[in-house]
């Protein structure tokens, strides 16, 4: 595989691991009756996290390691806060499964897919609506809080 392969694959690792400290915000204060759907959410990115460390090993790297907490893009006080940054972060890590699916082939390129659309329908769940490019920032216009462009290619927490 390419260095672009490994480059991509770093970048969903960290997303992945920037998506596992989100949802423990998201799981904190977001409504009971949606609780259960941000820990559903919360076990998938940390299988995918998992599942990266190998990846990326597997192709000759060393697996990016998770910061010790992550800035926030917005403060999270209250559940409707809770729900936009759990939407946000489905839509930043669609964002960097776009780049490793253009990056890769064979079954990685099917992995990043299936994370893709995982990703987009956990943001469609949250939001209560889709966008037309899941995983394309710069193609989505209107109130995803993915269209700046730059939040496709950053972890979903905040700065790295």
């Amino acid at each position: 595989m390419s260095a672009g392969t490994q480059k991509a694959a770093q970048a969903a690792l960290a997303a992945e691991h920037a998506a596992v400290y989100g949802y423990g915000v998201v799981g904190a204060r977001v409504a009971d009756g949606r609780r259960a759907e941000a820990t559903a959410a919360y076990h998938a990115h940390r299988a995918r996290r998992d599942t990266l460390v190998r990846t990326v090993r597997d192709l000759g790297g060393e697996p990016v390691a998770a910061q010790a907490a992550y800035a926030l893009p917005f403060a999270v006080p209250d559940p409707a806060a809770a729900v936009r940054l759990a939407a946000l972060l489905e839509d930043r890590v669609a964002g960097v499964y776009s780049d490793l699916v253009r990056a890769a082939d064979g079954p990685l390129r099917r992995q990043a897919a299936d994370a893709l659309r995982e990703a987009a329908v956990r943001a469609v769940r949250w939001r209560g609506s889709g966008v037309p490019f899941p995983g394309l920032a710069e193609l989505t216009t209107g109130g995803t809080g993915a269209t700046d462009g730059t939040a496709a290619k950053h972890g979903p927490g905040a700065t790295h």
